[in-house]
């Protein structure tokens, strides 16, 4: 005997209500499990975004900079990244290779994108390797002015890292009153040297006469930091590329002997720092990822502007303030964050 056919309506009309209800959330489910599968196909894999420090992992503003990229960047690329390390590898044979090191990985990982940061890997990198190439990159901190490099570059732009010195130095000189003659220290390295020359410049339009120690030691940063207690004020540089610093170490030596106004644009030297003011590093890896995201979605980099950091904190050591016996503004006490 030929059975008939049971009618599924039917049959799902006889389930009970939560059987039913069981069954129908089930074929939701699967519809949405391949609807996802269908959109991941179609998305297809991230793109890939390779970021070239010139520094290393630990260095203060290496690891803002790494913050605010690998914040922009996240769940829209796969980020891979090279250090330089060009702090503690500081002859130019080194530097060299190591701009060869990441050449090999981006001809290797083949990037859709190059994010670099500050001058060494925009001087022994691009400038050698990928002017008006077909790679896309974006530069960051590079210090004061691209002029050096030549950039933008048909497949490059970026922002400069300009610290605020004009703004820095007037008011260290207004907060001494007569000032006359200002001591810089800083380490003994090419960057260094170029930020020097920049204050020098901010320093001179305001009638100063400057001066620059540049240590290779952390004892000969402490000597010139004891030297500077004979001029007006202090400009103290970055320490990066002094290889003995011990924090620690440093503040003990310092803090006897501390008597005179000493203002930085580190925020990392605000431990032997009275003034601070400051540029901020997430800023530029921020910015970096955003326009690095925007030229996977086609824009053009030579579309792009290069720009200047916009951004800038004020902090204040009061330890080594009250250490110097020295008063300060209220409308800076009342706007400065306390540091630590």
């Amino acid at each position: 005997m030929v059975r008939p056919t049971p009618d599924p309506d039917l049959r799902l009309r006889a389930m009970t209500p939560s059987r039913a209800a069981h069954i129908f959330i089930l074929k939701i489910s699967a519809l949405g499990i391949a609807l996802l599968i269908a959109m991941g196909a179609q998305a297809g894999p991230l793109p890939k975004c390779l970021f070239v420090s010139s520094y290393h992992q630990g260095y203060a503003w290496s690891d803002g900079v790494e913050f605010g990229l690998r914040e922009t960047l996240a769940g829209k690329c796969l980020i891979r990244q090279f250090d330089m390390d060009t702090k503690r590898r500081k002859q130019v044979e080194q530097i060299e290779a190591a701009a060869a090191e990441a050449k090999a990985l981006i001809e290797s990982w083949q990037p859709d994108v190059v994010i670099t940061a500050d001058d060494h890997a925009a001087r022994y990198l691009i400038v050698p390797y990928y002017r008006d190439a077909d790679l896309p990159f974006v530069f960051c901190g590079v210090n004061w002015t691209v002029d050096e490099y030549g950039f933008p570059y048909r497949n490059v732009t970026g922002m400069i890292e300009v610290a605020p010195v004009k703004a820095m130095v007037a008011e260290a000189s207004t907060l001494v009153g007569g000032a006359a003659r200002v001591l810089y220290i800083g380490a003994n390295t090419s960057t260094e040297r170029k930020n020097a020359a920049r204050i020098r410049d901010a320093a001179e339009n305001q009638g100063l006469r400057f001066e620059a120690q540049f240590a290779s030691s952390q004892a000969s940063w402490i000597g010139a930091y004891q030297r500077g207690q004979g001029y007006d004020f202090i400009i103290i540089g970055s320490n990066a590329g002094i290889n003995d610093w011990s924090w620690d170490e440093v503040v003990a030596a310092i803090r006897p002997f501390t008597g005179r106004l000493t203002v930085t644009s580190h925020k990392w030297m605000m431990p032997v720092t009275m003034l601070g003011m400051t540029k901020v590093p997430a800023e530029q890896g921020e910015w970096a990822g955003k326009v690095a995201l925007q030229i996977l979605d086609g824009v053009s980099p030579e579309s792009i502007p290069v720009i200047a950091n916009r951004k800038w904190d004020l902090y204040l050591n009061n330890a080594l303030v009250e250490q110097a016996a020295i008063t300060l503004p209220v409308q800076l006490t009342s706007k400065g964050k306390v540091f630590p």
